[in-house]
């Protein structure tokens, strides 16, 4: 039996007139996490409840392993769609144990089988021994997981989380984040995760697709739309970055911190995005004043200015003084570089 891979073509919905997602296209494959990233109000949660059928698409079609979900004349109800969700606030029955949560999603099967296969999936995510407390119970992070085991005991193709660990301490995401993962990749669900939060999307992901103002505007691997983004949108999704004008002559990009190549790109002005890691302290290159800086734990985030430009970057030793002038060069492997109005993104390539 072939895995089953989850499309969604050209998908839409408006709210009142108000487009909420607009012609969004994507695929889940089988065995891979795919995170849906953009800030609040994007419209990715209204995307996540078009797949799994909580609500109708003006447009577009929802397939799951060939078979039509969603569509002109088409609707397959939640229930019916071997699609699994978990709630940002974990929906879990606060009357049921823990065991009979999970082994909810099973009706229709003895009784004792339920109950195997539910301690079953408890034991994988180190559970099996909470199997008689109620939700209210456990930690967060014990909900968490015991949300997650009871959208995939159906054994479902896809799987939707939103949001999965905005309930959690930060001290508590970094391992439940570890036995999600190791949970999910054990499934091999075609796994679709909702998030507003880039780092979080970049650790977990082995796909990302980029969400602003209810359109996907970069899909890829985390390192690819990191390195190469489609836009400063897409930039400023993954992470902080300065935008630099600069005037594109002969496929080079002048800024006020340097010049970068910007291969393919027309001559005219253009904007160089740079994020903190690709500006350099030191070596050969254009002096600016320390104008801010602030302590990061790991680093130091400097502001720099020159010609009335600022730039931000990052260093690991003790900054220089606020006001001290410093030589700075832009690393063009870690910068890219765009059209004035931001469309038709051209990656720096030296």
């Amino acid at each position: 039996m072939i895995p089953a891979i989850l499309t969604v073509d050209g998908v839409s919905k408006r709210y009142g007139g108000k487009p909420a997602v607009l012609t969004a296209s994507l695929r889940l494959e089988p065995g891979k996490v795919t995170a849906l990233l953009g800030p609040s109000g994007c419209g990715k949660s209204t995307l996540l409840r078009l797949i799994a059928g909580l609500d109708v698409a003006d447009a577009g079609v929802i397939s799951l392993g060939g078979r039509i979900l969603a569509g002109p004349g088409v609707f397959t109800p939640p229930e019916a769609r071997g699609v699994g969700l978990v709630f940002q606030d974990f929906a879990l029955f606060p009357h049921l144990s823990v065991l009979d949560n999970v082994s909810y999603g099973l009706r229709g099967a003895a009784w004792e089988q339920r109950k195997a296969t539910a301690l079953k999936h408890l034991a994988a995510v180190r559970l099996a021994d909470r199997a008689g407390a109620f939700p209210h119970m456990l930690s967060g992070g014990e909900q968490q997981r015991v949300a997650l085991v009871r959208a995939l005991v159906p054994g479902p193709a896809a799987l939707l989380l939103d949001e999965p660990f905005s309930g959690l301490d930060a001290h508590l995401k970094s391992e439940v984040r570890s036995d999600l993962l190791t949970t999910l990749h054990s499934a091999n669900a075609a796994v679709l995760v909702v998030t507003h939060d880039a780092a979080e999307a970049m650790l977990m992901a082995d796909e990302l697709v980029l969400m602003v103002g209810g359109q996907i505007v970069q899909t890829g691997p985390p390192q690819d739309c990191y390195r190469r983004p489609a836009s400063p949108q897409a930039a400023r999704l993954l992470g902080e970055v300065s935008l630099l004008p600069g005037q594109v002559s002969g496929g080079v990009v002048a800024t006020v911190f340097g010049d970068l190549p910007a291969p393919g790109l027309p001559d005219g002005p253009a904007q160089a995005a740079i994020r903190p890691e690709a500006a350099i302290l030191g070596g050969s290159g254009v002096q600016a004043r320390v104008v801010g800086h602030g302590f990061g734990g790991a680093f130091h985030e400097l502001e720099l200015e020159r010609a009335g430009q600022r730039l931000r970057l990052r260093v690991a030793q003790a900054p220089p003084p606020l006001g001290a002038t410093v030589e700075v060069r832009l690393d063009p492997d870690l910068a890219s570089v765009f059209p004035a109005d931001g469309d038709d993104a051209v990656r720096n390539r030296s």
